[in-house]
């Protein structure tokens, strides 16, 4: 919606967006699911267009206004089709399974729109009546339910004006609510006296990248104020770009506490730290439904959950409630607020995300497959800045998101216990795993993945109808033991859907564990053509890290634009302040990690009785930091030391971090890469050094050579980008933990002879001195160790 004029305001609402404010009721209700896939939807849509013949009208383009009160409200949209011949404008809805099991609130959503549509048709073409039909579409049989219902046009308009009306009140609402938002973010002001060095320079190309729609690879060194130094400009240019909304997306909660806490900074909410009135700014962070979920035992619809029962009939006050409140609506504040009104938290900050300037929260809330705030952005066309905060990770998770497996082992378990009723269905699958093991058996030996060329079309037909099967017994029984079944549903319709958009970006791989057990995945590996178009519908991105280099490899894997920029803030740290030492004399490749172990901890202990303090101790994998905490546990017991454990939770993980306190004393063993190899703040004599063993790159395999040799396809950087680049920015990211901020002092010593290499000193930090050499003995030189160093650093990136 947006303000014509002052003195007659004109908002505009597109009919869907207006149904879904006016017309939903009753229960939250989840168990109409799964949904078609947006291609399904379109093909379903092509296909009751042909069925209908030669005078059927299709995406008819509609639209009117109505005015209350001297405000106009402008209404558009496409109606699905109209047979002028018979009168009858239809609304056509895909679905999965049986339409028995649709909720009565769904039912009603949908009547609305189609009444709404038959308004504006009537009005356009000057109709006295209507036949209304809703038109389902079953996807997987192609069976087409049609419900009717006769409609004058004086019925269609006096229901239209109804809605229109509820409507213009919360769009004058709203429309006030952006005037004040825009003229307080356009007097901003940065909330301390000065910028930290290298802040202003990170503030003013964030600015820039607003202001000219470009997406941004913002390189920027630890400790200078990333957070607020990305959220100042860009909310100050929200008025001046006209932007809706601003997405700030992170890797893990950590950085959304950041990112509240320099909102707070910035004068948002009654607890913030400025002494002015605060901004009228709405902010909403978003969690996980695990987290939120105040019932886990019970399911999402209604007749299990009591704050899903008359979710929507609640919803309107409690939404009221949300944006008269204001500030910062984080996960205590929404938990609060939902209480209050018996509705789910949940589902209500999902709600919220329409009514929020704002949003904090995890990167696939808007770049995964079924991502709500992507989902948001396309339906309500705003114009969106997303800002993403340790963006080095992006690769990664992008991978993940976009990959998926199924185990035969599971298949098989979910088939034995399934109900009489999913015998059939389940019964497929199973025998279709069997073909696929029987025309796989010469290639695929055990524990090794054999890469297929095509995907086994058999076993995804039989667990795309496995999945309606499904999907339909857990709505017509919501009790009982569903979980196995649930969670199988889930896992292979993540696989079917991957598979409809599976190319030369992704492999499919069978992996043999044994008899009955073999798992198939389909594993992206260029994650750019699923993230181009998510960047391409921000009107800017800005993805900021301590380390973005080298620039082409994140342009290549996330899929940015041709004329997205690199900028590298320079660093306001010296080398006068970190000591880089480089134990040139050993080998922390396989081959000679073992042999190896005695002469790494002697570095450690001698950099450690050198100069005592808390320390952390970086390495590939658990067995290898455990091999080398039980060798200085034995050599050196006077040492003390802590570990990083496996599946350690939140609370486990803050206890090591508070462990490292001022004067303390001590070395933590951690995983390179892992909770404490970035993210964690250890200012000042909290952390004086880190020890990192190996180059942090991923082990030989065979996946990761196919991963090698389908980037080498593409890029023509094949080992550099599936090998070298992940492992020396994982590097670089631990070695951030010792320098923090200007007074900091510390030492980080390179435990491998590969970091003398020039290839590899080139992707480190330009800032670093020239690393001393850390002191062995000649019995403790490794074979294949660099001899000599280069005798400076590169200059730059």
């Amino acid at each position: 919606m947006s303000e014509a004029s002052a003195d007659r305001p004109c908002y505009r609402v597109a009919v869907r967006a207006l149904c879904d404010v006016t017309a939903r009721s009753g229960d939250l209700d989840h168990r109409f699911t799964p949904s078609p896939t947006a291609q399904q939807g379109i093909a379903g849509h092509q296909l009751i267009a042909e069925r209908r013949g030669v005078g059927y009208e299709s995406e008819l383009s509609l639209h009117g206004e109505v005015e209350v009160a001297g405000a106009r409200l402008l209404v558009s949209g496409r109606a699905d089709g109209f047979d002028p011949e018979a009168r009858r404008l239809e609304e056509v809805k895909t679905h999965r399974g049986s339409l028995a099991r649709m909720g009565a609130n769904q039912r009603a959503l949908h009547w609305a729109q189609v009444k709404v549509y038959g308004a504006l048709l009537c009005r356009t073409r000057q109709l006295e009546r209507l036949e209304l039909a809703l038109v389902y579409l079953e996807v997987g049989s192609g069976q087409e339910t049609r419900l009717t219902e006769p409609a004058t046009a004086d019925e269609l308009e006096a229901f239209f004006v109804a809605q229109c009306q509820h409507y213009l009140a919360w769009a004058e609402q709203e429309a006030a609510h952006r005037r004040r938002r825009d003229s307080a973010l356009t007097a901003l002001r940065f909330p301390h006296p000065a910028f930290r060095q290298g802040q202003r320079e990170l503030a003013e190309v964030v600015y820039k990248a607003a202001g000219t729609g470009r997406q941004l690879l913002l390189q920027a060194p630890t400790g200078i104020g990333k957070t607020l130094g990305t959220l100042f400009p860009m909310l100050a240019a929200m008025p001046r770009q006209g932007l809706d909304r601003v997405f700030f997306l992170t890797m893990k909660t950590p950085g959304r506490r950041l990112a509240l806490e320099a909102l707070r900074t910035l004068g948002v909410g009654e607890d913030s730290e400025t002494t002015a009135e605060p901004l009228p700014l709405r902010v909403l962070e978003l969690v996980a439904r695990d987290t939120a979920c105040e019932h886990p035992d019970k399911a999402c619809h209604g007749d299990a959950c009591p704050l899903a029962r008359g979710f929507y009939d609640r919803l309107p006050a409690a939404r009221q409630a949300a944006v008269a409140r204001g500030g910062v609506l984080d996960r205590a504040a929404l938990r609060e607020l939902a209480l209050a009104h018996s509705i789910c938290p949940y589902y209500l900050g999902q709600e919220l995300v329409r009514w929020c300037d704002l949003t904090v929260g995890d990167v696939n809330h808007y770049f995964d497959t079924s991502a709500l705030l992507f989902a948001a952005t396309q339906a309500q066309e705003w114009r969106v800045a997303v800002l993403v905060d340790e963006a080095h990770n992006l690769v990664e998770r992008a991978r993940g998101m976009y990959s998926a497996g199924l185990d035969q082992q599971r298949c098989n378990a979910v088939q034995r216990r399934a109900p009489p009723a999913l015998a059939r269905p389940l019964g497929r699958v199973v025998r279709q795993w069997r073909e696929l093991l029987a025309l796989n058996t010469a290639e695929n030996a055990a524990e090794t993945p054999h890469l297929l060329e095509t995907l086994p079309v058999g076993l995804i037909q039989a667990l795309q109808q496995a999945v309606s099967a499904v999907g339909d017994y857990l709505a017509e029984h919501p009790s009982g033991e569903v979980d196995e079944l649930q969670a199988f549903m889930f896992e292979a319709l993540a696989l079917c859907r991957l598979a409809e958009s599976f190319g030369d970006h992704s492999i499919c791989s069978l992996t043999r564990h044994g008899r009955g057990r073999a798992t198939l995945a389909l594993r992206n590996l260029i994650p750019a053509d699923f993230l181009a178009p998510r960047l391409a519908a921000s009107q800017t991105t800005v993805l900021f890290s301590a380390t973005l280099s080298p620039a082409d490899y994140y342009r290549d894997l996330l899929g940015l634009a041709e004329d997205a920029v690199w900028w590298e803030v320079g660093s306001p740290f010296s080398g006068a302040q970190l000591e880089v030492r480089l134990a040139r004399h050993l080998s922390t490749r396989w081959r000679d990690r073992e042999s190896s172990l005695d002469a790494l901890v002697a570095v450690i202990a001698d950099q450690y009785h050198r100069t005592p303090g808390n320390y952390l101790a970086f390495f590939s994998s658990f067995a290898y930091l455990e091999a080398a905490v039980s060798h200085l546990s034995r050599d050196y017991p006077e040492i003390p030391s802590r570990c990083q454990r496996r599946g350690m939770d939140e609370t486990a993980r803050q206890a090591f971090v508070d462990d490292f306190v001022a004067g303390g004393r001590g070395i933590g063993f951690a995983v390179l890469g892992g909770a404490f190899a970035e993210g964690i703040d250890l200012p000042g004599e909290r952390l004086v050094g880190a020890f990192i063993a190996t180059l942090g790159m991923p082990p030989i395999s065979a996946e990761n050579e196919i991963l090698k040799a389908r980037l080498e396809e593409r890029f023509g950087r094949g080992f550099d980008y599936a090998y070298r680049y992940p492992g020396l920015t994982k590097v670089v990211q631990a070695a951030g933990r010792v320098i923090r901020g200007p007074e900091d002092r510390g030492v980080v010593v390179l435990l491998d002879d590969r970091f003398g290499e020039a290839r590899n000193q080139a992707l480190l930090p330009a800032w670093w001195r020239r690393p001393e050499t850390a002191p062995a003995s000649p019995a403790d030189r490794q074979p294949g160790a660099a001899d000599d160093l280069p005798g400076t650093l590169p200059s730059s990136v």
